[in-house]
């Protein structure tokens, strides 16, 4: 089984940091894509940041220039760097992995979430 843990979620003030990390663990043979989803109270859960051999890093436009992805590919762990926070960050960041486990079959998990609010 693959697994994934996200941390570093937390309360800031609008324009301060947070880094997010994401921990995926288990039986993995190789790991394709790592993302971060977040998804506000009440809307749908919407694509923050992505990173692959296929696309590069893709960053949402809302987050452009103020949030940076960096992998650590031997510890399986992506971390979210988020600067100049603003109130409308506020939400449940979720790491979404996809790869191959160690039987060579294809996995897709998530973890449970980390929550960010931006709040003065």
């Amino acid at each position: 089984q693959v697994r994934v843990v996200e941390s570093g979620g937390g309360l800031v003030q609008p324009g301060g940091s947070l880094r997010l990390s994401c921990e995926a663990s288990g039986s993995i043979f190789s790991r394709n894509t790592m993302a971060w989803y977040r998804q506000a109270a009440g809307k749908q859960r919407d694509l923050v940041a992505t990173v692959s051999h296929h696309t590069g890093t893709i960053y949402a436009d809302s987050v452009k220039g103020r949030f940076t992805i960096d992998v650590e590919n031997t510890k399986n762990t992506m971390h979210l760097q988020m600067n100049s926070l603003k109130p409308e960050d506020t939400a449940v960041y979720y790491c979404n992995v996809r790869g191959l486990t160690k039987n060579l079959s294809p996995y897709d998990v998530w973890g449970q979430g980390t929550q960010v609010t931006v709040s003065s």
